[in-house]
Formats: C-alpha cells, sequence, structure tokens
C-alpha cells in the first residue's frame, strides 16, 4: 500500500484565505483546514489596499502548524493584482486592490497608446478595468515614484511565492491575468510594455506550474496554477471532454478547456479570455460578477441589524415569486456601490421592471440573473469555440447552493454537476501531486477524483418557463 502524502494548499481568495492540510494515500485525498482568516482589504489615504503583511502571517501561521512532514507547498490567489520590491527585494508599498478608484479612466488612457483591438490580439485577454495592465499603466499615467523606485514586478501570488522561495518569478496562469502575456511569443508583452513605459526590465522569468521554485523551511515550494481559478478548474472530476466548468465564488469564471487561445474577432466581441492553464491547455472563459452581489446586499442588511446567513437568504429566495425583475450582474453600477440592494432596485426601475422590495425578492432577482448570465456566455463559448457541452460542472463554493445550481440547470438546459466546493485547494494538491510523482497525470488525476469527491446532479426543470426568461433577459441587456 501505497504511504500517505501530504502537501499544503495555501488558498487566497478576495474575501478569506485559508490554509489546506492535503493527504493522498495513493486512492484518495483527504481534506483539513488547518487555518482560515479573514481578507480585509484597509483605505489609507484614499488608496484601497491589501494587508499583505497580514496575509503573510496567517499563511506562515497556518503552514507552521501543517508542516509536519509536508512534501510541498503550494500557493493560489486571486488574480490581475501584483506588487512591487524595491532592488533588495523588500516590498515597496502595500498592493493595491483592484477594486481601488485608480483603475478610473485608464482603458481610455492605455487605448489612446495601443487600440483596443491590438491589445486584445496581443494577449487574448477580456478586456476589463481590474486587469494588471491598466493598474499598473495608472502608476504611469499619475507619475508613481513606486517605478523610479521598483525592480522587480511580481504578481500578487508570486509576492507569497518570494516570501517563501526567495525565487523572482511569475507563474505562468497568473501572469496571463494582467493582460501583458502575449501567447504567441511565450513571454510578457514587450511591445505593449513600451507602449505604455512600463520598464521592461520589472518583469521577471514566466515559469510553469508543476515548477519547484526553492523550499521553505525544508519544504518543497511547487507552483501550481496559481491562478485560483486555474487550481479550481484542474479540479473538474471529468473523464469527458465534453463539458463546460463554473468556478463560483465571489467572481463566477465560466469556460471550457482548450489547447491553444482562440483570439480572433468572434472572441474579441464576445469579450472572452484566454487565460493560461496547466499542461498546455487555456481556459476560454468569461469573468462574470458572481457571489459578490449577495455578499454585498448581506453586508448592507447586516449592518442595518438584521444578521441573514447565506442558507437564510436562500430559503428567503426559495419562497419568493419567480422572475419578478432580472439584472445585468455585471452592470458597472454593481462593481463598488456603497448600497447593492439600492442599486439593484435603482437598476430595475431605469429598465422599467418591478422594483423587488424585500430580501428575498433581492435576493432571487440575483440568483435568477446569475444563471442567466451564465447562459448568455456559455452560447458565446459553445459558438465561438465550436465545442459539444453536454453538462457543466460547477466547483468552488456555489457549487454547494442548490437553488443556483438548479437555477443554472434550468436556464442552460442541461445537466449541472455540482462539486467540489473545495476545488481550488484541490487542484493546487493535485499539482503538487504530480510534480511530487504521487499522481501520473492530469487524466489520472481528474479519474480519480470522478471517483472519489461527492457530487450532485440536477437536472434541468421547466426548460420552456426559463426559454422565457431568456428572451427577456437577452432583451434587459440590450437597453442598457
Amino acid at each position: 500500500m501505497t504511504a500517505t502524502k501530504h502537501v499544503i494548499a495555501v488558498d487566497l481568495g478576495a474575501e478569506s484565505g485559508r490554509v489546506m492540510r492535503v493527504d493522498f494515500d495513493g486512492t484518495r485525498l483527504n481534506m483539513s483546514e488547518v487555518h482560515r482568516f479573514p481578507n480585509v482589504p484597509v483605505m489609507a489615504g484614499g488608496t484601497l489596499h491589501w494587508d499583505a503583511l497580514r496575509l503573510w502571517k496567517d499563511i506562515s501561521d497556518g503552514i507552521r502548524a501543517a508542516s509536519a512532514g509536508a512534501a510541498g507547498i503550494g500557493v493560489d490567489t486571486w488574480g490581475v493584482d501584483f506588487a512591487l520590491l524595491d532592488r533588495d527585494g523588500r516590498l515597496l508599498a502595500n498592493p493595491v486592490h483592484y477594486r481601488d478608484r485608480r483603475i478610473d479612466g485608464m482603458m481610455e488612457w492605455v487605448f489612446a497608446r495601443m487600440p483596443r483591438r491590438e491589445v486584445f490580439q496581443r494577449t487574448g485577454i477580456q478586456i476589463m478595468p481590474i486587469n494588471g495592465l491598466y493598474q499598473a499603466a495608472s502608476l504611469v499615467r499619475d507619475n508613481s515614484p513606486l517605478l523610479d523606485a521598483a525592480h522587480t514586478y511580481l504578481t500578487i501570488a508570486d509576492l507569497f511565492n518570494y516570501w517563501l522561495s526567495g525565487a523572482k518569478t511569475c507563474e505562468f496562469t497568473h501572469a496571463t491575468t494582467q493582460q501583458m502575456y502575449n501567447p504567441a511569443a511565450d513571454d510578457w508583452d514587450r511591445e505593449l510594455l513600451s507602449r505604455m513605459e512600463l520598464p521592461t526590465r520589472l518583469f521577471p522569468e514566466i515559469v510553469q506550474p508543476g515548477t519547484v521554485i526553492g523550499a521553505y523551511e525544508g519544504i518543497k515550494v511547487i507552483l501550481p496554477a496559481c491562478h485560483d481559478t486555474g487550481s479550481a478548474v484542474v479540479a473538474v472530476p471529468t473523464t469527458t471532454e465534453n463539458y463546460a466548468y463554473l468556478s463560483s465564488g465571489t467572481w463566477s469564471l465560466l469556460g471550457l478547456e482548450v489547447n491553444a487561445p482562440i483570439i480572433n474577432d468572434a472572441a474579441y466581441e464576445a469579450n472572452l479570455t484566454n487565460e493560461g492553464g496547466v499542461y498546455g491547455t487555456f481556459r476560454l472563459l468569461k469573468n462574470i460578477t458572481g457571489m459578490w452581489l449577495v455578499a454585498q446586499c448581506r453586508a448592507v442588511w447586516n449592518a442595518r441589524g438584521t444578521t441573514y446567513e447565506y442558507a437564510h437568504l436562500k430559503q428567503l429566495a426559495l419562497e419568493t415569486e419567480p422572475y419578478l425583475a432580472l439584472i445585468d450582474p455585471d452592470d458597472p453600477a454593481f462593481f463598488a456601490p456603497d448600497d447593492m440592494p439600492a442599486a439593484i432596485q435603482d437598476f430595475c426601475r431605469r429598465t422599467n421592471q418591478p422594483v423587488p422590495e424585500t430580501v428575498g425578492q433581492i435576493t432571487r432577482t440575483v440568483y435568477e440573473s446569475l444563471a442567466l448570465k451564465y447562459r448568455t456566455v456559455l452560447d458565446k463559448l459553445i459558438a465561438v469555440s465550436g465545442k459539444t457541452v453536454d453538462k457543466l460542472h460547477i466547483i468552488g463554493g456555489g457549487s454547494q447552493n442548490d437553488l443556483l445550481c438548479q437555477m443554472t440547470a434550468d436556464a442552460i438546459g442541461r445537466p449541472v454537476v455540482a462539486g467540489p466546493s473545495e476545488g481550488t485547494a484541490i487542484g493546487n494538491a493535485v499539482v503538487q501531486l504530480i510534480t511530487l510523482g504521487e499522481l501520473g497525470d492530469l487524466k489520472q488525476a481528474r479519474a480519480m477524483l470522478a471517483e472519489t469527491v461527492g457530487t450532485v446532479t440536477y437536472e434541468p426543470k421547466n426548460v420552456a418557463a426559463w426559454e422565457d426568461q431568456y428572451a427577456r433577459f437577452k432583451n434587459i441587456m440590450t437597453t442598457t
């Protein structure tokens, strides 16, 4: 019998982080949460920052608790953000949050220096103001002294990889989220950087997932897919190719796994993205605002004196009449409002719909709108790629929301396979175990997961009613 081996998966999301111990006995994975901690941004001097040092303290505490006998450590985080180091390898300033106002007007600034279509052609990445390109370019626009002092540009994941290993590198999947990587050149796009007047000397070597970059207290530091969605996709428990995936959390990332980026007019018009994947793959997907909408509603309601757990919100939505109103989850009004419920109500007023008033009505409006947005994006992915999709795998925290999973199956007219909810940490561990020789390859790992992780299948219901709502949703989308 194969001796059990364990690795440490550090998984940082936009709202919380955790350090997981993942044991593998040759047949199945066993996961245990060693340390969970909040990821709370800090506003200082009018700028919204990530508290990188606080996160590092929690990461190192968690690793210490799980380190005995560990064979590897891997870190995955949310995408797009970055840090700058000085010539001595010291952090110059706390990394800035992607929801900070410094990105205001940056797309126009960038496109004045390189046309929007050319930016997409060079990078294959969805045009979004939060991408690292627009954040980094804001330093040029604002004449930031940080650029003069900076010696190394690291993605947010690679900042923690550097503190663990001493290696100043950028992991492939995370580097692609910056919208400064050129897949044709397999390197940073030097022309794009030069047009933005970003010093090309700052950008280090890009390395692939599965690379051992050093050691931390005697434990190998192994790069998983350092972008959390990349790790989540590794954990899709499938033995077939005709599937789509939805990584459901603060963001919803809906996509297909492809062998090469699809960069053409159809992908550009659909504003799809080609993010790096593991072992030579790319992830053709679209970023959709996800559970952020409900989380921000909940924060407002809780601040008003009534505490709602997510299970309670789901039950209130279930008890509410269907199809009252619909929103576009990606409307700019929902990016960072002070009052999310009010923003949702305002959207409904300006699109001449009934206005949801109760907690249940607002929550159901969000869930139904997300399901229909998934249908919209899935249709575009199929049209652009030409792939056949027989089912949708939902992984991540959102896979535990049975109401939203059923709504999604109804809206897309295909079975939804929900789980695992811990997909990101599982995918992180799987890449480490492949590097360590405990698993043969990704195909073997997914077959193992298909047999051993718990999933729930939701068959589509009420398809005709949801088709009617889909037509209504598309009409609302064209009027906003």
